[in-house]
C-alpha cells in the first residue's frame, strides 16, 4: 500500500466530512471485518480488524464474551423456546428454512444483549462465547463480560460480495459518522441565531444550507407574508436540533420572539456584555414588536443603547425582520409604572392595580385612546403579553374602552404609529425572557 495516498485521502475525507481521522479508521475497520466476515469466517461470529494507517498493515480477531453458568440458558429453557417458536411458526405459515433463520436471528439478538448491565441469559455459542474457567486459563484476571481476542489469519483476496459488502458498510458508516458530528456541532448552537441560504421550496415548507447541513423553516414558524426566494440569504432562529434515524433534524424560526432578542444582542454592545438587559419580549411576528429593556449600570441609558445614533440600531433590526415596528420600553419594578410605559406611545393619567387577580386599569386621555389601543387592539394586547397583567383601557370618567382580552376596531384616521415603549418581567404565552 501507498502509505502517502492513504494518509492524503483519510484526512481529506476527514474534512470533507468534518469528522475526525479516528472515526474515519475505525469505519474502515468496520467494512475489512464485515468482508472477511462474508467469505472467511462464519456468521456466528464476532470479528473485529484493526488497521495501522502508520505501516499499512491489517490483522484480523475474533472475539468471544466471557459467560459464567448463571448466564447461560438450561436445556429446559431451551426446549420450551423452540417449542414456543414452532408454534408461532405454525400460526403465521412459516416454512422450515425462515425458521432456522429467524430462530438463528433471535439468537444473534440474545447474544447482543450481553453488554448491558442487568445479566440475561443466553444460549452458548462456541462461536462467540467462552467460558470463565477456559477464559482464566488464557488470562488471570478475565471476568464475565469481558472479551477475548483470538488472532485469525490475514487475508488479501476478497470476492465481489465481500467487497461489495465492505462498500456500503463505509457508505452507512461514514453517512452516521457525518450526521454525528453536525449534530454535535449545531446542538450547543440551538437558540442562536444562524445564518443560510434558501435552497428549495416545498409547499410551505422552506429548506436552509446552513453550510454543512439543511435545515427546516416550518409554516407555523414563519413570518405570515414573509416570501422566500431561492438562494436568497436569511437569518432566523435555531429552534431545535434533534437526532434522527436519517440525520440531524434541524428547525428554525423566523416568527419566534427570541429571535428579536438575538438580533439586539447582535447589534448593541451593552446587551452582549450584560449591560443592558432585555427583561421581556411580547411579538406579533410580521407586524409589531414590544421588548423591556433595563440598564444594570449606572448611567447608562437602556433604551438609548437600544436604539442607536439616529437609531440606527434598531432600524438595522427592523430591517432584518423585514419591517416589524419595534417599541423599545424602560422596565420598572413598580407594576403600575411599567404598565403605564408598556402602553407608550400613549400618555397614561392613572393605572390602578388589582394584585389578587392581576388586573390593571388604565386611564388616558381621550386624545391618548388610539395610542394606548393601538389597531385592532394591538397595542394593548402587547402591553399585556410583556408584563404579564390584564389590562383595560378607559378614558378619564369614562366606561372601559378596550380589554387586552379583546381585539378592537378604531377608525383607520385615529391610528398611530408605536415609539419608543416601556417593560416587563413576567412572561406569558407570547412573551418570554430573552435571556437565559
Amino acid at each position: 500500500m501507498d502509505l502517502k495516498i492513504i494518509h492524503s485521502t483519510l484526512e481529506q475525507l476527514a474534512e470533507e466530512k468534518g469528522i475526525s481521522k479516528e472515526k474515519v479508521i475505525e469505519t474502515i475497520e468496520m467494512a475489512l471485518a464485515a468482508a472477511y466476515k462474508k467469505d472467511y469466517g462464519k456468521k456466528s461470529q464476532i470479528i473485529k480488524a484493526k488497521f495501522n494507517p502508520e505501516t499499512g498493515s491489517i490483522s484480523f480477531l475474533q472475539v468471544k464474551i466471557v459467560l459464567d453458568e448463571s448466564m447461560i440458558k438450561t436445556e429446559e429453557e431451551i426446549a420450551a423456546e423452540d417449542a414456543e417458536r414452532e408454534a408461532e411458526h405454525e400460526r403465521a405459515g412459516v416454512g422450515p428454512k425462515d425458521e432456522r433463520a429467524r430462530t438463528f436471528d433471535h439468537r444473534e439478538e440474545e447474544d447482543e444483549e450481553l453488554g448491558a448491565e442487568e445479566v440475561k441469559r443466553v444460549r452458548f455459542n462456541p462461536e462467540r462465547h467462552i467460558m470463565l474457567d477456559e477464559a482464566h486459563k488464557i488470562k488471570k484476571d478475565v471476568a464475565p463480560h469481558d472479551e477475548l481476542e483470538f488472532p485469525l489469519e490475514t487475508h488479501e483476496d476478497y470476492g465481489r460480495i465481500a467487497a461489495q459488502t465492505a462498500k456500503q458498510v463505509i457508505i452507512q458508516r461514514i453517512r452516521e459518522a457525518e450526521r454525528e458530528a453536525t449534530y454535535e456541532e449545531f446542538k450547543n448552537r440551538q437558540g442562536e441565531i444562524v445564518s443560510g441560504t434558501v435552497q428549495r421550496v416545498e409547499g410551505r415548507n422552506v429548506f436552509v444550507d446552513l453550510g454543512r447541513s439543511v435545515a427546516l423553516l416550518p409554516p407555523e414558524e414563519q413570518v405570515a407574508y414573509e416570501r422566500y426566494r431561492i438562494g436568497e440569504r436569511i437569518k432566523a432562529l435555531l429552534l431545535a436540533v434533534e437526532k434522527g434515524t436519517r440525520g440531524s433534524g434541524m428547525y428554525l424560526s423566523r416568527s419566534h420572539p427570541k429571535l428579536v432578542a438575538k438580533l439586539f444582542e447582535i447589534e448593541v454592545p451593552e446587551i452582549a456584555n450584560g449591560v443592558v438587559e432585555i427583561k421581556s419580549i411580547a411579538r406579533e411576528a410580521g407586524s409589531r414588536s414590544k421588548i423591556a429593556v433595563i440598564s444594570n449600570e449606572e448611567g447608562v441609558d437602556p433604551v438609548g443603547s437600544c436604539v442607536g445614533q439616529k437609531g440606527v440600531r434598531v432600524s438595522t433590526v427592523i430591517t432584518e425582520l423585514g419591517g416589524e415596528k419595534i417599541d423599545i420600553i424602560e422596565w420598572d419594578d413598580d407594576p403600575a409604572k411599567f404598565i403605564g410605559n408598556a402602553v407608550s406611545p400613549a400618555k397614561v393619567v392613572e393605572v390602578e392595580l388589582s394584585p389578587e387577580t392581576k388586573e390593571a386599569r388604565v386611564i388616558v386621555a381621550e386624545d391618548q385612546l388610539s395610542l394606548a389601543i393601538g389597531k385592532g387592539g394591538q397595542n394593548v394586547r402587547l402591553a399585556a403579553k410583556l408584563t404579564g397583567w390584564k389590562i383595560d383601557i378607559r378614558s378619564r370618567g369614562g366606561e372601559t374602552v378596550a380589554s387586552s382580552d379583546e381585539d378592537v376596531s378604531i377608525p383607520a384616521d385615529t391610528d398611530a404609529e408605536a415609539a419608543p415603549a416601556a417593560d416587563a418581567t413576567e412572561t406569558t404565552e407570547d412573551s418570554i425572557p430573552a435571556t437565559e
